[in-house]
């Protein structure tokens, strides 16, 4: 059952402000939103997914975790429970979904079902964060509830399952991975947006700051530095060739998060932003609004973002696809460059070793 945080609501440990009637619209990163908007204006699209859900094992995961894991409550959890109804509250959620504690060491949390979402928390995860941390995860998932996110995210957990089950069936697999690929990064987006509702909801970055730092290095703080782990993220980012942006794609095809690094770098960025500022003076989309958002002005803004990502990016990859774009005069000698990370001399030369040996004079 869920509850509403109605007028008694536990109230934040200090002063926070509210957001009334907030749509998940005013955080959601343009990518996710566009497909979310787009979604919610197709026709028949919630009969559909009930359907579907008959195929999903949300039922039984709803079992497995009353059975097998602990429900947050004023009784379990009651830390946990008192955050849980603050960031409903903060973010004007209706109803406060069920929230579980799972027995597994590493880190996690997720907001999983179609019907009614389900918030699970491992207890690697709370016991590796401190409360400010914590409240901004809680955060985090409550956004996912807000967002709809825990629909497709149960697809995704769905269509992965299926993957391996018709991995032998000539390509049934091929057909599957490509539309779980494609999944993946709308739901990498999704990511993005749900930080900022953990940031909506703690209004501490660094307390968001710490707790991406500690999924990537533990329990450490006194060996860690925010600095130098966003410097991490512009290094990542700009380092390398074009051989590095190849394996940076191809280490993030199989995964449903972003870098902790990259997160950490777009939650500040967005921290930084004049949007963020807005939402937090009072102004931002309101929910009664949603069924008037316009498909066509999602996806502009989302090729806008994508564009402005390709302009703005130090990548070597990004970097010659502004050159392509830009018609790039010697495009062959740029893509050799870019490769081999090879940079020409002052006179034009790339300044190798000519064929015996010594090197070119560039005469």
């Amino acid at each position: 059952m869920t509850e509403s945080p109605g007028s008694d609501a536990n109230t934040p440990s200090r002063n926070r402000k509210r957001f009334p009637g907030i749509s998940s619209r005013s955080y959601e990163h343009p990518a996710d939103r566009s497909a979310l908007v787009a979604l919610r204006k197709l026709t028949g699209f919630d009969t559909v997914f009930k359907t579907l859900s008959g195929l999903l094992p949300e039922r039984s995961l709803r079992l497995l975790f009353l059975s097998d894991s602990v429900r947050v409550s004023d009784q379990q959890f009651a830390h946990l429970h008192a955050m849980l109804r603050d960031a409903c509250y903060v973010l004007d959620l209706e109803k406060v979904p069920p929230m579980y504690v799972n027995q597994d060491p590493q880190p996690n949390a997720m907001c999983i079902g179609l019907d009614e979402p389900i918030i699970v928390v491992t207890t690697g995860l709370v016991e590796l964060l401190d409360e400010e941390e914590m409240r901004a995860v809680v955060g985090h998932e409550v956004g996912h509830a807000l967002s709809g996110h825990a629909v497709y995210r149960t697809i995704l957990l769905f269509l992965t399952n299926l993957a391996t089950k018709v991995a032998w069936i000539p390509l049934g697999n091929v057909a599957v991975m490509a539309i779980v690929t494609a999944l993946r990064e709308w739901f990498r987006k999704s990511e993005l947006s749900a930080d900022r509702a953990g940031l909506l909801v703690g209004q501490d970055l660094q307390a968001s700051m710490r707790g991406l730092m500690k999924l990537a290095g533990g329990n450490h703080l006194h060996e860690m530095n925010v600095d130098a782990f966003l410097k991490q993220a512009e290094e990542y980012e700009s380092g390398g060739d074009l051989r590095d942006s190849v394996l940076k794609i191809l280490n993030l095809l199989p995964r449903s998060h972003p870098f902790t690094t990259v997160r950490a770098a777009e939650l500040k960025k967005w921290a930084e932003s004049r949007d963020y500022q807005r939402i937090m003076d009072g102004h931002y989309p309101r929910r009664d609004e949603d069924k008037d958002a316009s498909v066509s002005d999602s996806f502009k803004d989302s090729a806008a973002h994508y564009a402005d990502s390709v302009r703005t990016s130090k990548d070597p990859l990004m970097g010659l696809v502004r050159d392509i774009a830009g018609g790039a005069g010697d495009l062959g000698g740029k893509l050799r460059d870019t490769v081999f990370g090879t940079r020409p001399n002052g006179n034009g030369t790339n300044g190798t070793s000519g064929s015996d040996g010594s090197e070119s004079a560039g005469k």
